[in-house]
């Protein structure tokens, strides 16, 4: 295993999601290297599953040339200080309307750290029930997709969303799919 030391960098642009810079690295065996680096405050995504349903949402990824991802309920960490699972409920209530009384951290992985540090902590929410006063984002161009378990296969199919597709390989994975 690689130890290495970070020895520094450079900030080269600094917008209202991520930062990119160059940084330098130092090796145990004395090679330095230089790595851009996108900086992004991590993520949550909730995997939100009724008796019949789980949750999904289509929104316009403009940036990935994509005007409807099929994807799970998910946000960005950009409250300071707010817990993981915390963002977790707000987002939830926020993009589909629902509360869950059950929520389950099912792990935490980086997107691509080959050069972003952005983490995304997956939940797994179930008992779900209508949130009363849902706050709705209204720059958020969302549909709110229940689909059902028994066509687990085919929104996998559909879906190009890496958080999403490693949340519904987990669904079908644990069995959930299945009548």
């Amino acid at each position: 295993m690689s130890e290495f030391e970070a020895l520094g960098g450079e900030t080269r642009f600094a917008g209202q999601i991520v930062t990119v810079s160059v940084e330098r690295y130092r090796h145990a065996d004395g090679e330095e290297v230089t790595r851009e680096k996108v900086a992004h405050p991590g993520a949550v995504g909730m995997i939100a599953v009724d008796d019949t349903h789980v949750w999904l949402v289509r929104q316009p990824r403009e940036v990935a040339g994509l005007g409807a991802s099929l994807e799970i309920p998910a946000g960005k960490r950009d409250v300071s200080g707010e817990e993981p699972l915390e963002t977790a409920k707000r987002e939830l209530a926020e993009e589909v309307g629902k509360q869950a009384a059950s929520w389950h951290e099912l792990m935490v992985f980086y997107t691509s750290p080959g050069f972003s540090d952005e983490r995304v902590w997956l939940f797994l929410a179930m008992d779900l029930s209508d949130v009363p006063s849902p706050e709705v984002d209204e720059n958020e161009r969302i549909e709110i997709v229940p689909w059902p378990l028994t066509e687990l296969d085919l929104a996998i199919r559909e879906c190009e969303d890496s958080k999403s597709l490693i949340a519904l390989l987990w669904l079908w994975k644990s069995g959930w799919s299945r009548p």
